[in-house]
């Protein structure tokens, strides 16, 4: 890809603090202009150290990394200029209204009067918060304070957007709002947007493109179609009890048999077609000692892919 079309570029990025405690483990990651990616991953996986480098708030122990074009350790005040960022903590003054908090993130970065007041006006309009923008945040339910955090991170017309868990604590409802601004943000502007989430629906709803992070490290990549395709067209899941190893060694042969992984007491089995070879697996389990308690068949999710390539569910702490 060339660096022109590149908003974020880093290589071998590293942060490690004390007591060998390593956050962000030597990644690379290359996010095109006008994208949307998200780091899938648990609480804990490197995410946000990772978004905290990016965006100039954390040192990155080794490696390097670039914002469009500028460089996060020799070029902070640059980065800064291109970027917005919402955090995983709702940050806002209670005593001030929803109006007074963007006017006063805008001053901050010298934006002149006029112009000022017609990219507020702009905001709440798109975030829904025209009505409400005269009270005070602490009035503020939890989705109209994201949302309005949504608009402080836009006020500077950043050309990347930086978005730490940004439904988190959110309803359904709320969630999807959320999703509909940033999808209509990438589609009208030339924004790219990197977002980190330990919702899986979030990164299937939004994302170009997804890299699950585990540990530190980005496991695997890809859009959200390549890795559920990856998995094979249909994911038999087994629960049950018995010689799981000789019914493991059994199916693996099968040319049907795309993937199999066993982790937490669940076997996947990636197949060509679930409910044609679904008879031939139940047989298979009879002949080998390994009694099913439970079976269904599925098309693959985004959480198959996350448990085949870190062996734990999502919501892992």
């Amino acid at each position: 890809m060339n660096s022109k079309d590149t908003a974020i570029l880093a290589k071998d990025l590293s942060k490690h603090y004390k007591n060998d405690v390593i956050a962000v483990d030597s990644i690379d990651l290359s996010v095109p202009i006008n994208t949307i990616y998200a780091l899938l991953g648990p609480n804990g996986a490197g995410k946000t150290t990772t978004v905290s480098i990016l965006s100039t708030l954390v040192k990155a122990t080794s490696g390097t990394a670039t914002v469009m074009g500028f460089n996060v350790a020799g070029q902070a005040d640059r980065v800064r200029r291109q970027i917005g960022v919402t955090f995983q903590e709702i940050v806002l003054d209670p005593d001030l209204t929803g109006r007074e908090t963007l006017d006063f993130h805008a001053r901050l970065y010298g934006i002149k009067k006029h112009i000022r007041s017609v990219k507020v006006d702009e905001l709440l309009k798109l975030v829904e918060l025209k009505e409400a923008s005269s009270r005070r945040t602490n009035t503020y339910s939890g989705g109209m304070k994201r949302r309005l955090e949504l608009a402080r991170g836009l006020i500077t017309s950043p050309r990347v957007l930086f978005l730490d868990e940004p439904t988190q604590g959110l309803d359904p409802q709320n969630r999807a709002n959320i999703w509909t601004y940033i999808r209509d943000l990438k589609e009208n502007t030339d924004l790219t947007v990197l977002l980190t989430t330990h919702y899986m629906e979030e990164a299937e709803a939004l994302a170009d493109h997804v890299g699950i992070m585990d540990n530190g490290k980005i496991v695997t990549e890809g859009s959200p179609a390549e890795l559920i395709e990856n998995m094979g067209a249909d994911n038999i899941k087994i629960m049950g009890t018995g010689d799981s190893k000789a019914f493991d060694k059994a199916i693996r042969p099968l040319s049907y048999v795309e993937s199999i992984n066993i982790s937490d007491g669940t076997i996947q089995i990636g197949v060509d077609s679930g409910n044609k070879r679904l008879a031939g697996i139940v047989g298979l389990a009879k002949d080998n000692n390994f009694k099913i308690e439970d079976i269904s068949v599925a098309r693959p999710s985004l959480g198959d892919v996350f448990l085949k390539y870190t062996g734990r569910r999502l919501r892992d702490k």
